[in-house]
């Protein structure tokens, strides 16, 4: 089975960052991601479906903000990962960001494309995932095969130390 990019939302209302972001994830990427760019959050609650795998997410837009954009998505499809990014590093925003389904919160600036880049890898690689993307099984099912494999696995080293 060929293995298809993930799907990853870019919302930003700065379009020059929304580019230079796409660009240096694609560079970086390539064909492991989907990559489709927004200005606002209601362009994207418009796309967002149970294909959305990745959303990057900037907190301070015009019209519906990160955070109700976040809890927009988490009901549209709670198993998308959604990566804050924000200039604002008040620590009760992540938190909130946190409460609200977000799998991290990354400040504006220097080392913050690092950052994502490293959570985006982590979500393309991380077992769970390419489990449902290969196998097109839900996110339970694979952790539940998953969970089977090491219990098996445990279990036959354990009788082979017995003998």
């Amino acid at each position: 089975m060929a293995t298809q990019g993930m799907n990853l939302f870019i919302v930003d209302d700065n379009k020059l960052l929304v580019a230079d972001l796409r660009n240096y994830l694609q560079n970086r990427f390539g064909v492991s991601l989907n990559i489709t760019t927004f200005n606002d959050g209601e362009s994207c609650l418009k796309k967002v479906d149970k294909e959305t795998q990745i959303v990057i997410l900037d907190y301070f837009m015009e019209g519906k903000n990160g955070l109700d954009t976040l809890k927009c998505i988490k009901e549209i499809n709670p198993e998308t990962e959604v990566i804050m990014l924000s200039y604002n590093e008040d620590v009760a925003l992540a938190i909130e960001s946190f409460r609200s389904g977000a799998k991290d919160y990354v400040i504006k600036g220097q080392g913050a494309w690092r950052k994502i880049t490293k959570l985006v890898n982590l979500i393309i690689t991380e077992p769970i995932m390419l489990i449902v993307r290969e196998f097109g099984v839900s996110k339970f099912m694979a952790i539940f095969l998953l969970t089977f494999v090491t219990l098996g696995t445990v279990v036959l080293i354990t009788l082979h130390m017995m003998k």
